[in-house]
């Protein structure tokens, strides 16, 4: 007898099934986008200039993925990416270097994410209450470095950031005859890097498994010999990384600082983590569902725009729908498959 017919599928975990959902919706819309607005959504540098415009925004989600899994949250990572964006533009004008300005930024994200660890993890302070605090710090340092835009005037990272990835046999030939190959910023390169890495972490290590059983159920964590203190400082540390890495990112992407810069990020991460499949209750989330929630909240913007609702609060009505909708469905999905469970 064939061993390999004997084997049950297994069912889709949760992750899976919500991540599914994400992907599949996503694509629909994408596609109904194509069919009934055209334009340029019949053109493949429509989908790279998603990844162009908002690589900084997949890379804060990532981070804010890895803490709601572990059962917490952080508002801070807008304010931090601000920060990290002034600080970076101020010392490339004054003739710093490159690799420094990088280690600038990286070191920034890293100190948030350490304070906030410390005081969630260690002190047991309330995480909405640290970052809330974190965010304020953020957004008035950033006050302070300078309230006026600035732009980099740096030789070297113009050089950095002029450099584009052309994709020839995915360009469009335009009215005037002319092929225009697709064009992907640097900055894309680096937030699929960190959404792969991230994956790995979540997926095979034992980090990730202890971000999981920590967001799912911390007292069955402690009883599996998880140090749920460290795993929890770790899942900050992790976020204000990426803040740090965003930061650059959105530096690479602008060209340019302002106090007002990344403003309401924050809001937009915790939104696209929820639409990917993670949940606000901990346990529960994937990575690549985050980038599909992160294309999928921002693909809807473009959809409005493009049936001519110019108007900002448009946007925002849309958002809040679409955010409301995949929390209800979220709570279908998981309570239909709880009660199929308890019947079986």
């Amino acid at each position: 007898m064939n061993r390999s017919n004997n084997k049950q599928k297994e069912p889709l975990t949760d992750t899976q099934l919500l991540m599914g959902i994400t992907i599949g919706i996503f694509f629909v819309m994408y596609i109904a986008a194509m069919i009934f607005l055209r334009g340029g959504f019949l053109h493949s540098q429509q989908l790279f200039d998603l990844l162009n415009d908002n690589a900084s925004l997949i890379i804060v989600s990532c981070g804010l993925t890895i803490v709601m899994i572990g059962g917490g949250i952080d508002i801070s990572v807008g304010a931090v990416t601000s920060l990290v964006v002034m600080s970076c533009v101020l010392y490339l004008n004054k003739g710093g270097s490159v690799l420094v300005s990088i280690l600038l930024a990286l070191s920034i994200g890293l100190a948030f994410g350490a304070v906030h660890g410390f005081l969630v993890s260690y002190l047991e302070i309330q995480p909405f209450i640290v970052t809330l605090a974190g965010m304020f710090f953020a957004r008035g340092m950033t006050t302070i470095l300078s309230i006026d835009p600035q732009k980099v005037s740096h030789e070297g990272f113009k050089s950095l950031q002029d450099i584009k990835i052309e994709i020839d046999w995915l360009g469009y030939t335009a009215k005037n005859g002319n092929h225009i190959p697709a064009r992907m910023e640097l900055g894309v390169v680096v937030a699929l890097l960190c959404v792969a890495v991230v994956f790995i972490i979540l997926r095979y290590t034992r980090t990730g498994r202890g971000f999981y059983a920590m967001g799912g159920n911390q007292t069955s964590s402690l009883m599996l010999g998880i140090n749920v203190k460290r795993t929890r400082f770790s899942s900050y540390l992790l976020s204000g990384l990426l803040s740090g890495i965003s930061g650059y990112v959105f530096m690479m992407h602008t060209g340019a600082g302002n106090a007002t810069n990344a403003a309401g990020m924050e809001m937009n991460a915790i939104a696209s983590s929820i639409i990917g499949g993670t949940l606000l209750t901990g346990g529960v989330g994937n990575v690549i569902g985050t980038l599909f929630g992160t294309l999928t909240l921002t693909t809807i913007k473009k959809i409005v725009v493009s049936s001519g609702l110019n108007d900002p609060w448009w946007q925002s009505i849309t958002t809040g729908g679409m955010l409301c909708f995949f929390i209800l469905l979220q709570s279908i999905v998981l309570r239909r498959r709880e009660k199929s469970k308890k019947s079986a």
